[in-house]
């Protein structure tokens, strides 16, 4: 506990001055090379797996030739002998191992084929392929179709054996990597195919989670008897009360920063900069809106804090009624603005330091003086005529703390700071020592006495209406109330699995609202103790699965927590940990249990209600990646980064496990795979971006020809990669944009998690590139993962490094044909407008 606490403090202070190093960058540099060696071995695994398919074709379709019309046996040796390239050489099986005569072979055919056939169609598609881009995707028919082309026109007019039909393909470019999908018999003209937006849509209906690990001052309770906080983009305004969710979602990156204005209505809020997709930074600002209607009011300084706004810095101005705001940016001199809230205008700026700074606030007083502190200083600024000067708080005697967490103004309008030393520090104006200084010396702010009031850190401090005081600890995890003399009269201590304190909000004379370093929210009182009213997930999220009956999912994460949720109710059913982190999970149709795959090749099976690991296995030593049982749950398959699949037999209802065998073909690691509906077959990707099928019945064996796959239906659609989901890739995407995707159970619509945050509705099936979509914001990072719960009443997505959960309502036409649950608790959440979705 006390490492965790310390390394808290460490992130709290360092957060906001972590820049990128020459050794971070190099890292960037190798993870890139990694990935280009990646690429490199998948394309000539990819081009020996051709050579050999071609070695074992052409005999046959001479053979097929000959058996047609010995005309066209002629035609097709004219084709593979000319150009003087291996003048007399024969086909025949020794010259099996000549993979270069071979390879020319083959292509010299395709192409001499393709003449054959058609000329001017072969003349346009090399234009075509001349001004493509590097996701270009083409149509074409395969090499066997091609093939059954030649003998048509080298058999006889009136010759009906030589009649064949014209199979086609889909070829897709990913990274100059081509993907060859092929196009389903029921689907008779590709080129006439149109895409549309689906008639759903999605609603933000909850948010799970709260931003205390990293971010301070960021919890209030208002009149309405609604908390107010954040993660990721959106604001949550939560009436405890009623259980019930709004949510201002007018930020287009992660929330940084809160403050309420004197009225209790208006709040601003400040948000980080971030980048586009194509690396440009965008322009950070702060909004004032009104907590009653979520409508923006005022949008202040669009471009000009650079990085965006720092954390705990921003502040009304109390005496003139909030007229004034004062913000500090997170650049490197975190810049002091003071701007004016009803016209938008600044009133005046100056470079604080280049140390971190945590807080900001006016003097109750006087809007003039303002203070702000942070690593190891205090300052004390008067602002006039437009400009600001500047007095530093003086330690003296006393030991100068390393951070200077917060501070608060006392009754009698005295600063107090809390430190990491866990001192309670009253600072006074001191007058000014002539007599060691001279004529020339000024007043100064000096330490009255410190207090000892806290083991660790001090995090937060807070003023109540009778002039008592509340301090929040880290290491000792103590709320402590102070009389308005700083005498200690009450404390609690909270429990240990919610973390430190990381800020304090009154509710009423005995109640309160803590907010922790643990992502946690809790209520309660020094009488009656404290109960989390909000939790959420500590790092990075990627595994998440909803089940097969019941309103409930789970997600897992690089905390090592395993979380199961309940949509309806809107709560945490129970919360485990596990020695590694989760990256997926799978629920077994049976509903009873689920499994959980590990970071290091290990996975584990849960009893959903007892919570005890009843059963577990390791396959390599690798991080695994996919878990999904069959649709009749007699089999579970698991995807690893070893680049198998591991097939296991499953009996008693998921609650015993053997090993069945092992999908061994692809070239790089596991990263989606599906069952067909009648449990036999496996669709899989790679990560370098191959589409395999397996025979899992027939002993998961490697299916290859793929053609045979194209009317195949599948129970489940989360592969990135096929003929079905083409229109959800942008163009010039590398391959890594698309960490997910889901497709509804009514195979309506398709849901896509992508690299820039957003999650994105298309209809399914989507066969033709730029499909348009509905666009849905809220993540504040890269969206990890997305899924429908079992009636497609809403779908949920989970971010990765900003440990949000997001769960939609999905509404529209056709939405009600499976929902039975649909009314439960939909109406309980309402959003700031929004701007046009698609």
């Amino acid at each position: 506990m006390d490492s965790s606490t310390n390394s808290l403090d460490d992130v709290s202070a360092d957060g906001s001055t972590d820049y990128p190093d020459r050794s971070s960058s190099m890292e960037v540099r190798l993870q890139a090379q990694e990935d280009e060696i990646t690429l490199l071995k998948s394309s000539l695994a990819d081009a020996l797996r051709r050579i050999r398919m071609h070695d074992q074709l052409l005999p046959l379709l001479k053979q097929q030739l000959i058996a047609v019309n010995p005309s066209a046996a002629r035609v097709l040796n004219q084709v593979c002998y000319s150009d003087g390239f291996t003048s007399g050489r024969k086909l025949s099986s020794s010259s099996a191992n000549d993979g270069i005569y071979h390879a020319a072979t083959a292509a010299r055919v395709r192409r001499n084929s393709e003449k054959l056939a058609n000329p001017e169609r072969q003349r346009k598609r090399l234009d075509k392929k001349a001004a493509s881009s590097a996701n270009l995707l083409t149509r074409s028919p395969s090499l066997e179709s091609r093939a059954k082309e030649l003998i048509a026109s080298a058999g006889s007019p009136g010759s009906r054996r030589g009649t064949y039909s014209q199979e086609q393909s889909i070829k897709m470019f990913i990274r100059g990597r081509p993907i060859t999908m092929y196009v389903p018999s029921n689907i008779q003209n590709y080129d006439n195919l149109k895409m549309e937006l689906p008639s759903e849509r999605l609603e933000l209906d909850w948010v799970y989670g709260y931003r205390g690990r990293d971010c301070r001052a960021n919890l209030f309770f208002l009149p309405s008897g609604e908390a107010v906080y954040f993660i990721a983009c959106v604001i949550v305004l939560y009436h405890i009360k009623n259980r019930m969710q709004r949510h201002y979602r007018k930020h287009t990156d992660s929330v940084r920063c809160l403050a309420v204005h004197p009225d209790n209505v208006r709040v601003a809020s400040g948000q980080t900069a971030g980048v586009d997709k194509d690396g440009k930074p965008m322009q950070a600002c702060v909004h004032i809106w009104d907590s009653a209607t979520l409508v923006t009011l005022q949008q202040i300084g669009l471009g000009t804090f650079q990085r965006g706004v720092g954390m705990g810095s921003l502040a009304f101005s109390i005496v003139d009624s909030g007229t004034f705001l004062c913000v500090i940016d997170d650049s490197n001199e975190h810049i002091l603005s003071v701007w004016d809230c009803t016209k938008g205008t600044k009133h005046a700026e100056i470079k604080t330091t280049n140390e971190a700074v945590f807080d900001v606030n006016f003097s109750p007083s006087d809007s003039n003086n303002i203070i702000t502190c942070g690593k190891s200083h205090v300052y004390f600024w008067t602002l006039s005529a437009g400009q600001f000067t500047k007095k530093q708080g003086i330690f003296g005697k006393y030991k100068k703390p390393k951070f200077i967490h917060c501070f608060v103004f006392s009754l009698t309008g005295d600063v107090l700071t809390g430190d990491s030393e866990g001192n309670i520090l009253p600072w006074a104006k001191s007058a000014a020592d002539t007599k060691t200084l001279g004529k020339g010396a000024k007043e100064t702010y000096q330490i009255v006495r410190p207090i000892k009031a806290h083991e660790g850190s001090v995090f937060t401090l807070c003023t109540l209406k009778c002039g008592a005081l509340l301090s929040g600890g880290g290491k000792d995890r103590k709320i402590i109330r102070w009389s308005a003399d700083l005498a200690p009269e009450r404390e609690c201590e909270i429990p240990e699995k919610f973390g430190a304190v990381r800020t304090v909000a009154v509710v009423d004379d005995e109640g309160l609202l803590v907010g922790t370093t643990r992502n946690a929210i809790l209520r309660g009182s020094f009488s009656d103790g404290f109960v989390a009213i909000v939790q959420g997930h500590l790092d990075e999220m990627w595994g998440l699965a909803t089940h097969p009956s019941q309103s409930i999912f789970l997600t897992c994460s690089h905390d090592r927590q395993v979380c199961l949720w309940n949509t309806e109710e809107h709560n945490l059913d129970w919360c485990i940990t596990l020695e590694e982190y989760g990256l997926c999970a799978g629920f077994c149709p049976s509903g009873s249990v689920v499994s959980v795959g590990l970071s290091t090749g290990r996975w584990v099976v849960l009893d959903l209600v007892t919570k005890e690991v009843i059963s577990e296995s390791i396959d390599g030593n690798e991080q695994l990646s996919v878990m999904r049982y069959s649709p009749d749950g007699r089999f579970l398959a698991v995807g690893s980064h070893d680049n198998f699949i591991y097939i296991y037999s499953v009996t008693e209802s998921g609650r015993r496990y053997s090993r069945f065998g092992r999908c061994n073909g692809h070239s790089s690691f596991i990263t989606h795979l599906d069952w067909s509906k009648d449990s036999c077959y496996i669709v899989s990707n790679s990560g370098d971006y191959e589409i395999l099928y397996w025979d899992i019945a027939g002993g998961c064996k490697l299916l290859r020809n793929r053609f045979e796959s194209k009317d195949r239906e599948w129970a489940s659609f989360t592969c990135v990669l096929g003929f079905h989901v083409i229109g959800v890739w942008l163009e010039g995407s590398d391959g890594t944009d698309i960490n997910a995707l889901c497709r509804s159970h009514n195979e309506k619509v398709v849901a896509v998690a992508d690299d820039f945050c957003k999650v994105h509705l298309f209809q399914y099936p989507c066969p033709k590139p730029k499909a348009p979509s509905h666009k849905y914001e809220g993540h504040g990072s890269h969206v990890t993962n997305v899924c429908f719960t079992h009636n497609d009443s809403h779908l949920l997505s989970i971010g990765g490094k900003d440990t949000c959960i997001l769960q939609w309502k999905v509404t529209g036409s056709g939405v009600g044909e499976s929902r039975e649950t649909l009314a439960s608790a939909s109406s309980t959440s309402t959003s700031s407008p929004e701007p046009p979705a698609s």
